[in-house]
């Protein structure tokens, strides 16, 4: 479908922000610019509120009718969420997904940012601020990866594999108690497993065929809603542990991607020993 709003011209919004606020501060962070949210893990820079900053005043003018839903804007008011469900557009932002590597120095963050219009995801794109591309898709378009020379290639999510050859994604840190033991312990099944503390590279990897499920446990939309328009443009499955769709609104419930449906019964089967 041609998105409501233009998506080529969203993602250049993207890499302005990322060339004007944020690559300039990367590993220049003073003591200062680092703060902590709800945990010492969880933390938001200077970097995350200037490209915020920057691209809520962008996108007001690209579709100034639409919602903007940023992940710190919501930070400093959380009754903008609630307006999510029930807005005919909105564009759901995060200036830096992997704010923690960011912060670290390490090269593995992400700017998202997500169409939503009438409760359906119909738009997301990932820039990689590192690398200078991204990863886009429309829904019933399929999912790219395009270069700034305008390039593109058509992604695909693996093939289906055993769970003993599976090599996957998983955020294990918002698991608690008895699940966060039992799922532990059954990810042991699978060949290998690893977590980049970063969505936003974990669904460009996904769905470029580089691994074979992503399991998160705690949604928010700036984290999630553009990975998975894309992992399911690139021909993967994704639904809340219950099986549900996961749609904008959604903050719990948790999330399982994998390259097809009986692979995602099987995971949830045998990871999620539901």
């Amino acid at each position: 479908m041609t998105s409501i709003i233009d998506v080529g011209a969203l993602a250049s919004l993207l890499q302005d922000a990322a060339i004007q606020e944020i690559r300039p501060r990367f590993r220049k962070l003073g003591a200062g610019d680092i703060r902590a949210k709800s945990e010492p893990t969880d933390l938001v820079t200077e970097a995350d509120e200037a490209a915020e900053r920057h691209l809520r005043r962008a996108i007001a003018l690209l579709a100034p009718d639409a919602l903007f839903v940023g992940e710190e804007s919501v930070a400093a008011d959380p009754a903008i969420l609630h307006g999510l469900a029930d807005a005919e557009l909105a564009v759901v932002v995060d200036p830096i997904d992997g704010t923690f590597n960011f912060a670290s120095g390490i090269p593995a963050f992400g700017v998202m940012a997500s169409v939503v219009w009438k409760g359906e995801t119909v738009a997301g794109i990932i820039y990689d601020p590192m690398g200078d591309d991204w990863v886009i898709a429309e829904k019933g378009s399929g999912a790219y990866l395009r270069r700034p020379d305008g390039e593109a290639t058509r992604l695909a999510a693996a093939d289906p594999a055993p769970i003993e050859t599976m090599v996957g994604m998983a955020s294990t840190g918002y698991f608690y108690g008895e699940v966060r033991e039992r799922v532990l312990g059954n990810l042991a099944k699978v060949r290998f497993v690893a977590s980049y503390r970063c969505a936003a590279h974990e669904y460009r990897t996904f769905s470029g065929g580089h691994v074979h499920f992503a399991m998160y446990n705690r949604l928010m939309p700036w984290d999630h809603l553009a990975g998975t328009l894309i992992a399911q443009e690139a021909g993967g499955h994704v639904a809340r542990f219950d099986g549900s769709a996961y749609l904008p609104h959604h903050v719990d419930g948790g999330l399982l991607v994998a390259t097809d449906e009986d692979s995602w019964q099987m995971l949830r089967r045998e990871i999620l020993g539901v």
